[in-house]
């Protein structure tokens, strides 16, 4: 090659440096683009560099996934032949292997990567013993990732287990903990040992302890995703308190990284303004001096705030939460999706607690996040899944399964309080959602069909309600749904009110209750006790009934917190007191259900307690609080009323309650394949739920009982 060849390409790769630091991709790739069709007879290291850079620009910045592909599969095999140069070639199988996981191919992603580290454990390498072991990382990192994909989750934690031994050899406690926090998440997807996974809780909390407090401000990803898949853990074992103290750390951190981001713009613009200033020819000696001592100044706050050298790379802070440090892949999720979690985790804690002011902002705050990115993803009205390009698929997947979790906290949110019209919106926008994208959001099918029959239970379709909770139960592979299913349509049939409904009650209920005890957690217990203490009080079994309910009580208290379950355990206490004629203690729990139910909006329930603390005074002789208590009851049932007429009266109201499944228009064939959208959401990580249980009333109203339960999560790499 010419020398002034060597300068025309040597200035398309500066050109090209420049507009990645404009953050001008496109232009970027048009300058590496002018290199490889030149004509000109390039050296094959210059070749193979300049394909590297590009694909790995199309890979980061857009949708050109078989051209990152192409150009991969052209340096490596350029780089075969080539005695040395073990970095590229390190280099080139790893931003291959990203390319397999992105466009869903699964084997020939374990293949490249296992000639990867055959490659790395036998070269005469001339690397640093770190870079080697850093590789080493990075290449088991992605292994497990794909095995976790394919459900080898034994073959994940050995890959993971190798990692680990790498990083400990370079010393680095934070790396160690990238990998003791993957080996969580592998738990979390396959959930075999409780034991294990406790032991994998507290390795992440030992080792995170053991990263130096200086470096902790730079490893803000990892302790995003160390937190969130601790409050994932206690979440599923219904340690409330503890996944509490969790979620306001996530909180705290997430709102100083919002103040960081706003500050680094400020930074960033200020840099901008003096350099652009740099660039006036007119200027004065002095005038320069300064600028150039202001720009110092500038860079240095800014390379201090991000954690990165003289070198670095500013403008690449604004949209990852990195988890360990180049070469390794070591990006859970984006920015703003860590962030639409954590809210999501501020309201499953404070949901159950009755905090629903707080709650209702987080939702909506959610909502509104994930709708922006959505739109960045060309996902607007009209569009369905068939139209996505398939680079987008996975992270699609992503925000729409957070978009439902958001939505089924909402409706479970608007049902407790009793509006109606609020639910209904929220499960018809779900509807809509799945309609849209069948493929990628089918593990939602099933809460979907659940909540349909939460919302017509709610209405008084009892009926209906048994009839979603029955399919519901058809449609998940989950012990626990199934199970909670059965228990919500126990409950619908109980409320019917004759013989044969309570015997088929009986019959779903029975086999739940022999298995209640084999759950992670007690959240399935309490509710299935909960619904046999009904069916033992049909049967006028009184005293087994009151011991059974009074222990749940108790559970429902100390451990989930939930007070519109224990509203409604005191509920039942409270009528049971009174048919055994213990009216003392039948008035104090039933006043205190009552200041429960008041708490939460909860008018149902209200009217329940609110009809036995009549029949109470009635059978007192309290003449006085008999008329004041039926005269509040009164009011409270036409507020009830007026919510159901208004319910009634909306369009979505009998396409939700109707006994039918949602129907999916066909659609084309389509070959979206769950590797690339994300584990199938039956096996992901246990983000719990909300789902309510519907509970009976003596006056005929239908009463809800909220619970958390099993989970779903968008899946991603680990």
């Amino acid at each position: 090659m010419s020398t002034a060849a060597a300068a025309a390409v040597e200035g398309l790769w500066a050109l090209a440096e420049e507009s990645e630091l404009r953050h001008d991709f496109g232009g970027a790739a048009r300058c590496l683009e002018a290199v490889l069709q030149s004509g000109l007879s390039l050296l094959p290291l210059a070749e193979i560099r300049t394909r590297l850079r590009l694909s790995r620009i199309l890979l980061s910045s857009s949708h050109n996934l078989h051209h990152a592909k192409a150009h991969l599969e052209r340096a490596l095999l350029l780089l075969s032949p080539l005695p040395s140069s073990l970095d590229l070639k390190l280099l080139a199988h790893s931003l291959l292997s990203h390319c397999y996981h992105l466009v869903g191919a699964i084997p020939p992603q374990k293949h490249i990567l296992l000639r990867a580290l055959h490659l790395l454990n036998n070269s005469n390498s001339s690397l640093p013993s770190s870079s080697v072991l850093l590789w080493s990382c990075n290449f088991h990192s992605q292994l497990a990732s794909a095995l976790a994909i394919e459900a080898d989750y034994p073959g994940a934690l050995s890959s993971l287990s190798s990692g680990s031994a790498a990083a400990a050899e370079l010393y680095r406690p934070e790396l160690q903990l990238f990998f003791a926090a993957s080996a969580l998440h592998v738990h979390l997807l396959h959930w075999e040992d409780s034991v294990a996974v406790e032991s994998a809780v507290q390795s992440c909390v030992e080792l995170w302890e053991a990263v130096p407090f200086d470096q902790r401000q730079h490893c803000v990803g990892l302790f995003f995703y160390t937190e969130l898949l601790q409050t994932f853990y206690l979440l599923r074992i219904c340690d409330y308190k503890s996944a509490s103290q969790h979620a306001e750390r996530l909180d705290a951190a997430m709102k100083g990284e919002i103040q960081k981001a706003r500050q680094l713009k400020d930074l960033s613009s200020e840099l901008d303004a003096v350099e652009q200033s740099l660039r006036k020819p007119s200027l004065q000696q002095r005038e320069w001096f300064a600028l150039v001592e202001k720009q110092q100044q500038l860079r240095g706050q800014l390379n201090a705030a991000t954690g990165l050298d003289a070198n670095g790379d500013r403008w690449d802070f604004g949209d990852k939460l990195l988890l360990a440090p180049p070469p390794v892949d070591g990006e859970w999720l984006p920015r703003n999706a860590v962030y639409a979690l954590v809210d999501l985790m501020v309201v499953m804690v404070g949901r159950p607690k009755g905090i629903f002011k707080e709650c209702g902002k987080r939702i909506q705050s959610g909502l509104e996040l994930i709708h922006e990115e959505l739109v960045k993803l060309g996902i607007v009205d009209g569009v369905t899944e068939v139209d996505l390009q398939h680079s987008t698929i996975w992270i699609a997947g992503l925000y729409l399964m957070l978009l439902m979790q958001f939505l089924e906290n909402k409706v479970a949110v608007e049902l407790t309080r009793s509006e109606f019209v609020e639910a209904q919106e929220a499960v018809a926008q779900m509807k809509n959602w799945f309609v849209r994208f069948p493929t990628i959001l089918q593990g939602c099918e099933s809460t979907i069909e659940m909540l349909r029959g939460q919302y017509a239970h709610s209405v008084g379709g009892f009926h209906e309600a048994a009839f979603h909770f029955i399919e519901a139960s058809k449609l998940t592979e989950s012990k626990s749904m199934q199970s909670m299913c059965h228990v919500y349509a126990a409950v619908s049939y109980i409320c019917m009110g004759d013989a044969e409904s309570s015997s088929q009650a009986l019959d779903l209920v029975g086999p739940v209750f022999r298995i209640m005890d084999s759950f992670v957690g007690v959240r399935e217990k309490t509710c299935i006790v909960f619904v046999y203490g009904l069916l033992l009080m049909r049967q006028h079994n009184l005293q087994e009934a009151r011991i059974r309910l009074a222990s749940g009580l108790k559970i429902a208290h100390q451990q989930l917190g939930n007070i519109q379950l224990v509203s409604q355990y005191l509920t039942i206490l409270g009528t049971l007191a009174l048919q055994l004629h213990d009216t003392g203690q039948a008035r104090e729990i039933l006043k205190s259900s009552l200041t429960l139910a008041k708490t939460l909006y909860d008018i149902p329930t209200q009217i329940w307690v609110l009809s036995i603390l009549t029949a109470l005074y009635r059978e007192m002789g309290e003449r006085g609080n008999e008329m004041e208590n039926s005269e509040y009851e009164r009011k409270k049932e036409d507020d009830l009323q007026r919510r159901l007429s208004e319910a009634h009266s909306r369009t979505h109201h009998f396409e939700l309650i109707e006994k039918d499944r949602i129907k999916v228009r066909p659609l084309h064939e389509i070959a979206i394949k769950r590797a690339s959208a994300g584990p199938s959401t039956k096996v992901d990580l246990d983000i719990p739920e909300s789902i309510g249980l519907p509970t009976p009333q003596p006056v005929g109203l239908s009463s809800r009982l909220r619970e958390i339960d099993s989970a779903r999560r968008g899946k991603k790499k680990i």
